[in-house]
């Protein structure tokens, strides 16, 4: 029996993208550079987290910033304005970060700076709970973000995020005075989709669990340099 004409080319697409993902991932790897790919729902509190870990890791870390966004630049232009390099990608009508914009956005970067000066290259992809879980870019590391606005059942509702993810943050836990919501009835739906990953509860604004997630990254970092190869990565 053929496969309906559709399946062909969502698999010839998703095996195409996982090719340029791990073409990505020889570079990162010979740079020696963690690259994490930052996914949420919009309104998450990506971009607000960003300003912040930028800003209070600058000095121990070199960082750049590729900026994912449907269609304009306002979020790169926030990241700008902390002082680290930050190469806006604008998809269009396309929900998510694929590993090909992820290349181009390289190819930009590369005009500006050597990437093996790097520590942590972040990508901030576009804010959707579905589609960037399905695209691999050449990530090390996954972190996804839920905010505890957004109620407690969404990582049963899009669990494909959460179980790919190496790192959840539960963000905007200053609001949860004001919510009829649990924090531990959020992370038990994380640990129930996936038992192994790190999940930190956090506040851009008041600086909960900021400390533990950048002692989390902290650790990200140290664990990437020692696996890069020694080979030549092909241009």
């Amino acid at each position: 029996m053929h496969m309906p004409l559709e399946d062909t080319l969502g698999l010839n697409l998703l095996a195409a993208n996982q090719h340029q993902a791990e073409h990505n991932r020889e570079h990162f790897d010979a740079w020696e550079l963690l690259c994490l790919n930052v996914m949420s729902s919009p309104g998450a509190g990506k971009t607000s987290l960003l300003e912040r870990s930028l800003a209070a890791l600058a000095g121990e870390y070199a960082m750049a910033v590729l900026e994912g966004d449907m269609t304009t630049q306002l979020d790169a232009e926030r990241l700008e304005a902390v002082g680290v390099p930050v190469v806006p990608i604008t998809t269009g009508r396309s929900c998510h970060l694929d590993a090909a914009m992820v290349s181009g956005g390289l190819k930009l970067l590369r005009q500006r700076l050597d990437p093996a000066g790097l520590d942590i290259l972040w990508v901030e992809n576009v804010g959707n709970l579905v589609c960037p879980a399905e695209f691999e870019v050449g990530e090390h590391r996954k972190v996804a973000l839920l905010s505890v606005t957004e109620g407690d059942d969404k990582p049963l509702k899009y669990p494909v995020m959460f179980r790919e993810a190496h790192c959840v943050l539960i963000t905007k836990t200053d609001l949860l005075p004001h919510l009829p919501v649990q924090l531990e009835r959020i992370e038990a739906h994380i640990r129930q989709v996936n038992p192994r990953c790190a999940v930190i509860p956090v506040s851009a604004t008041s600086g909960e669990g900021i400390e533990a997630w950048h002692q989390w990254l902290k650790a990200q970092v140290a664990a990437i340099a020692p696996a890069a190869p020694a080979a030549l990565v092909r241009a």
